[in-house]
């Protein structure tokens, strides 16, 4: 019996990691239009984007074939984690990328000093509560181990998702930077080991429960929506974001790219392919 969480909460991430692409200085210079003001434009013909492998990567290959008919070319760059995404697009490597949440852009940016922007949103990926042996969260027992991402977003997010359980309580105060040493009620004695996202599904035999991001889940065989024990829901407020370069988010380009990623056709596919797994922000 499955059972979904009816508060707030979310979303990331991932999988294959490929050499990334460059977006070549000489073709981003070739028009002048739209660019910010003091910025280089991008080119109106190719776009560079990142993406973790998964979901994201799938929705992106729509996109690509979408723009493909209005004279844009998509060229994806594929991901295996949540580091060189940024990293990449910060150094002129991308144009765009889609893949975080706006907390962890918010860390990220802030850690690395980048000046990054989101345009747009994306999808949600509802996180949620696997376990191998139990088929609700009720049935967890005294001092039983879960396993959670060890990045403080979606570190966060898992422990709120527990809290949204009833496994713990959290100091109203952490919100969505809550870290283990902030439950403050933990009935169960529950013990809380922080993993490697990725990782996670591979180790879940060794623990009682985990929080598993829908991105892990899937490459793992999962169905969220089936194989969980307790999901974010639908409307989780951490949405994914398209994010670019903060110089070039007026650039006419971007904006074309956000208007076929967050057409009905896309949104069509996504509903189609990922049955409720993954969600349209629009």
């Amino acid at each position: 019996m499955k059972k979904f969480l009816l508060s707030t909460v979310t979303a990331l991430s991932l999988i294959g990691l490929a050499a990334c692409g460059t977006s070549g200085e000489g073709d981003a210079g070739e028009t002048d239009a739209g660019g910010a003001e003091g910025g280089t434009a991008l080119s109106e013909e190719k776009l560079v984007v990142g993406v973790t492998a998964g979901p994201h990567e799938q929705i992106l290959e729509k996109v690509k074939e979408l723009a493909a008919e209005q004279g844009l070319e998509i060229d994806p760059v594929v991901f295996t984690e949540y580091v060189m995404p940024n990293v990449a697009l910060d150094e002129g490597d991308l144009d765009l990328n889609v893949f975080q949440h706006k907390p962890y852009l918010e860390d990220f940016k802030e850690d690395r000093n980048l000046d990054l922007t989101d345009v747009a949103t994306a999808v949600n990926f509802p996180m949620g509560i696997y376990s191998t042996e139990l088929a609700d969260v009720s049935e967890l027992q005294e001092g039983d181990t879960l396993g959670l991402p060890n990045d403080p977003t979606n570190g966060a997010r898992s422990l709120m998702l527990f809290e949204a359980a009833g496994l713990i309580k959290l100091d109203p105060e952490a919100g969505s930077s809550a870290m283990v040493s902030d439950i403050i009620e933990n009935p169960k004695n529950l013990e809380f080991i922080e993993l490697e996202a990725s990782q996670i599904p591979r180790q879940l035999d060794e623990l009682a429960a985990a929080a598993i991001n829908t991105n892990f889940a899937i490459e793992h065989g999962y169905v969220p929506t089936e194989d969980s024990i307790f999901i974010e829901a639908s409307d989780s407020p951490w949405v994914n974001l398209i994010v670019t370069r903060t110089e070039n988010k007026d650039d006419p380009v971007v904006q074309k790219f956000i208007e076929i990623y967050q057409s009905d056709e896309v949104k069509q596919f996504i509903e189609e392919e990922f049955a409720g797994s993954v969600v349209a922000s629009w």
